[in-house]
């Protein structure tokens, strides 16, 4: 087994327990493959000759999810437990209070293995279990390239700080997961669970917001999409990335945002699909492992180690006093959520990249820097565009709730970032105007593309 002993870490004092499997709780990584958590599961039950049982609790209460963020779950779900029964390993699905199925399904456990996950929310779900277990609980850190708490004890103040950290590792964790054999099926267990085959029903028995529509027409969920998606971008637009990474007119992006959001995707298999092609585009190479490496785990590191990253308590000691300066300025438009869900503002540019929002649950990286900012140029405070840009960002986009949506709600406001010169209702937080969007791309050409979208 190679993985790594830094990606493990044993959360309570209880011992392994002559129990009927291993489980494997499933949260944060949803998937069946490259999947350090589920493999570290198996060579434990191989070792204790036992068989693996995998369990995936849903909540119908999941902070800010909606019908858009569950159905992209159980598509995802429905794939990773035909994969897992091939390997003859049983997953349970339930619906319910995640603690108490978790500990229920725990109780004929030998050792619960769980995978991180770096939200408020998740780490409380992981300490409460293994508090309350009878037997050892061990945590495998699967999410992200380098090992958050290897790299870092305290919130990094930018990229610059954390880009050397993490380039010295990168060699030591840039390595395959090796897929272990499973000696034992648990595909006869008999558990209390629910199918996964009519994810409908499913969908239509869950008391959720339902009123923001799935997006399986243009973002479908499962490991095997994710992988189809990025093989597509490796062969028809990676040669473009450098230099239309930034344009929105231009759709050369991978997509992968909301399968990495939901584990679907392993970002370490990502970099190694990237780094296989042996320094062809080395320019779309760095920039592509720059935002999957580096970025993302800035991110993580953000949440892990700050625990206001959903409030402006967070920004900067500068961010928050400039802010704070100017919060009396005039605002020449001011604007209702509701006027911007229906994407009525004069702004033409910013009203095509709100309907990405809306139709597809995805927007452009580069017009999500603008979004962000309009808004706070457009309402009467900065708290009061705070709360408007977080709810936005949590209800209609697939890929936010997440560390790296956390950090780019907060880099509007000043995280990550430095002082620019002073102006008006910003004061010191950097500026993006509509002027910069047409001298920079063909923005004009993204309005184009947008409005074609149904």
């Amino acid at each position: 087994m190679n993985i790594q002993a830094s990606r493990i870490k044993i959360l309570n004092r209880e011992k392994v327990t002559d129990g009927d499997y291993v489980l494997y709780w499933m949260q944060q990584s949803q998937r069946a493959e490259e999947n350090h958590a589920l493999e570290y599961a198996i060579d434990e039950a191989n070792h204790q000759g036992r068989m693996v049982v995998v369990s995936f609790i849903l909540t119908a209460d999941y902070p800010d999810a909606n019908l858009r963020h569950y159905t992209f779950l159980l598509e995802g779900l429905k794939e990773t437990k035909q994969t897992l029964e091939k390997r003859g390993i049983q997953l349970v699905f339930r619906i319910g209070h995640l603690i108490e199925e978790v500990l229920d399904i725990g109780q004929d456990a030998s050792m619960i293995v769980c995978d991180q996950g770096y939200l408020r929310h998740q780490r409380q779900w992981r300490t409460t279990i293994a508090e309350k277990s009878n037997c050892r609980v061990v945590q495998v850190e699967t999410d992200v390239v380098v090992p958050i708490e290897e790299l870092s004890d305290k919130a990094e103040y930018a990229a610059y700080t954390i880009r050397p950290k993490i380039t010295r590792r990168l060699d030591h964790y840039l390595v395959p997961v090796e897929q272990t054999e499973v000696r034992r099926t648990s595909l006869k267990i008999p558990f209390r669970q629910r199918e996964l085959e009519d994810i409908h029903t499913i969908l239509g028995d869950l008391n959720i917001d339902k009123r923001i529509t799935a997006v399986s027409h243009i973002f479908k969920g499962g490991t095997l999409e994710a992988k189809t998606r990025f093989d597509t971008f490796l062969e028809e637009r990676f040669s473009k990335y450098t230099d239309h990474r930034n344009k929105p007119e231009y759709p050369d992006i991978s997509g992968m945002s909301p399968y990495l959001h939901f584990g679907q995707i392993s970002p370490l298999y990502l970099a190694l699909k990237i780094k296989a092609l042996n320094d062809e585009y080395p320019e779309s190479q760095a920039a592509y492992l720059e935002e999957l490496i580096i970025r993302r785990e800035l991110a993580a590191n953000f949440v892990f180690f700050n625990p206001s990253y959903d409030s402006l308590a967070c920004l900067p000691a500068w961010a928050k006093k400039t802010l704070a300066d100017h919060e009396s300025d005039d605002r020449e438009y001011l604007y209702s959520k509701s006027q911007l869900i229906a994407y009525r503002t004069h702004d033409e540019y910013w009203n095509a990249a709100m309907k990405e929002m809306i139709v597809s649950g995805y927007m452009h990286n580069y017009m999500r820097m603008y979004w962000g900012k309009k808004i706070l140029e457009w309402s009467p405070t900065p708290e009061m565009a705070y709360k408007t840009i977080l709810e936005l960002n949590n209800a209609y986009f697939l890929d936010g709730r997440d560390p790296n949506s956390y950090a780019g709600v907060n880099w509007i406001f000043g995280l990550h970032d430095r002082a620019w010169f002073e102006r008006p209702i910003f004061g010191k937080i950097r500026y993006m105007a509509a002027s910069g969007l047409e001298r920079k791309c063909d923005i004009k050409g993204y309005v184009k593309r947008v409005n074609s979208m149904s």
